[in-house]
């Protein structure tokens, strides 16, 4: 005999979605609209809280599945990758500003432009990555020193400073003088990907149409084109350069299509990714004056010149778990989308194909069962043997800031290198505050975290 307390009660969102798991009914997703697209950070936890860790949306023509499991994420990144692509509509809006380069390639074709740049980013490379990271450093705290009262936007600094590592690092070019112009273009062209991204409209509205948004967009990826063409063109025109840097790598492709949809694939994720990361652990950092101690102390026993390169990493243990923490709390890459290409199975869920699957590091990164106090800052997290942050942590301990799998960023251990050395470099001898009349800090979910309306902090000599 079945009693009552067995029986399942029927989902009331049955009949808007084949998937098997709870989630709003249609009339809240519409009612919640606005509250979506003004706070989608705040609506997906608010979800996750009342409906669990797998969500079904009822959006229309295809199942859409939020993914808050780490062995979810492991099936989906990891043990189960050839079987979801990326033809997303996250993608696909990216894809108006990158084209097919790594961010967005799917299948073989991404397979073919991973193998060609995977050289320019060997382990044999750090050095020269880190001595790149070491000047951008100096650079950046001359700059902050310059500024009046010693207050600096940091989120715009460190976007201009990243931009010229990356030209230095990946191209052998000078960017410096086009930062700003090329921050802009960046700055508008994401900006009018994620509002693409999260509306119905310009799914309904052909590409050539000109929109104001379309307008900005298109003057934006002009300005990156450009960028491009100058790199390419100093290349020529120079010395033979770096034979094994990223250019080089590109350059021997002999595709000029490729060749642009990759510099501005990794001028956008090469220098976003780091300056949001950059941003944020500053951030944390001027509100938790006990750890900015201790990276002090880690910097003042290398002694008066500081941290300067790659061997200087492994004596800055703390340095680097701040980092490691401030990527959990703040995740720049916030949202991961994949599309199911089989039927599958995701934390015993029944996955059907043509599946829309949602992960959130922002989520994963926050859940108690992994992370004991989750909204706390705390590298000690980061310190400890196995924990989840050391080694090639990955979505098996629910820990994913650069994704995982075969697909895990190719950058990772180039941005790890860079923010570690620019972060040691920028605080040698000098400490970060926040300005007394400073507002409140709030976030941003753009194409990665940035904070809403800048981020002034003040740098004092200790």
């Amino acid at each position: 005999m079945t009693t009552a307390a067995a029986v399942r009660p029927p989902r009331r969102n049955a009949r808007h979605t084949p998937l098997a798991a709870d989630g709003p009914m249609p009339a809240a997703m519409l009612r919640d609209a606005l509250a979506i697209r003004r706070d989608p950070l705040g609506y997906l936890a608010a979800t996750v809280a009342r409906y669990g860790d797998l969500v079904a949306f009822p959006l229309p023509r295809t199942p859409v599945l939020l993914v808050n499991t780490p062995d979810g994420a492991r099936r989906v990144l990891q043990d189960n990758h050839r079987s979801y692509g990326k033809r997303t509509v996250q993608y696909a809006a990216l894809g108006l500003v990158t084209g097919e380069g790594l961010l967005t390639a799917d299948g073989e074709e991404w397979r073919r432009r991973r193998r060609a740049a995977q050289p320019a980013f060997h382990h044999g490379r750090l050095g020269a990555v880190a001595t790149a990271a070491s000047r951008a450093g100096d650079h950046l705290r001359d700059t902050w020193d310059a500024a009046p009262d010693g207050v600096l936007d940091v989120d715009r600094a460190t976007l201009a400073t990243m931009l010229e590592v990356v030209g230095s690092t990946f191209f052998a070019a000078d960017l410096a003088a086009e930062a700003e112009r090329l921050v802009d273009a960046v700055d508008t062209a994401l900006q009018v990907v994620v509002r693409r991204a999260r509306s119905l409209l310009p799914a309904v509205l052909p590409g050539w149409l000109p929109t104001p948004s379309q307008r900005r967009l298109r003057r934006a990826v002009a300005t990156l084109d450009g960028a491009c063409e100058s790199v390419v063109r100093g290349r020529a025109a120079g010395p033979a350069g770096d034979d094994a840097d990223v250019l080089a790598a590109l350059l021997r492709v002999a595709d000029p299509e490729w060749v642009r949809d990759e510099i501005v694939t990794l001028v956008i994720a090469g220098h976003e990714t780091v300056a949001s990361c950059l941003t944020w652990t500053l951030h944390l950092l001027a509100g938790h004056p006990d750890a900015q101690e201790r990276i002090a102390a880690e910097v003042g026993a290398l002694g008066e010149d500081g941290p300067r390169g790659l061997a200087d990493l492994a004596e800055l243990p703390w340095t680097k778990a701040v980092v490691d923490e401030a990527l959990r709390l703040y995740p720049p890459a916030w949202l991961i989308t994949r599309r199911a290409l089989a039927d599958d199975e995701i934390s015993g869920l029944a996955v059907p194909s043509g599946t829309l699957v949602v992960l959130s590091p922002w989520l994963l990164h926050r859940r108690g069962a992994e992370w004991p106090e989750p909204e706390r800052f705390d590298p000690h997290r980061f310190l400890q043997a196995g924990c989840a942050g050391r080694g090639r942590a990955g979505p098996r301990e629910g820990y994913l800031p650069f994704g995982a799998g075969p697909r895990l960023c190719i950058g990772r251990d180039v941005a790890l290198v860079q923010a570690v050395l620019i972060l040691g470099r920028l605080l040698r001898g000098r400490r970060v505050l926040r300005p007394a009349a400073a507002p409140g800090v709030r976030v941003d979910a753009l194409v990665t975290l940035r904070p809403r309306g800048g981020l002034p902090l003040r740098l004092v000599p200790r």
